[in-house]
């Protein structure tokens, strides 16, 4: 089964702050989280993942 992972965004101008990334297809193992960008503020540098 593809990863699924949550994610939050720390921007203080940001009004969201979870979101789950669902991968549909074998993700690289170099990815990171950089690669990603907030759906709300767009901004890349203010993502977290949540390690439960």
């Amino acid at each position: 089964m593809p990863p699924t992972e949550e994610l939050v965004c720390t921007d203080d101008d940001c009004v969201l702050d979870l979101f789950e990334n669902h991968y549909t297809y074998d993700v690289p193992d170099d990815l990171e989280d950089l690669a990603l960008s907030c759906p709300v503020c767009g901004g890349s540098t203010c993502l977290e993942r949540v390690e439960l």
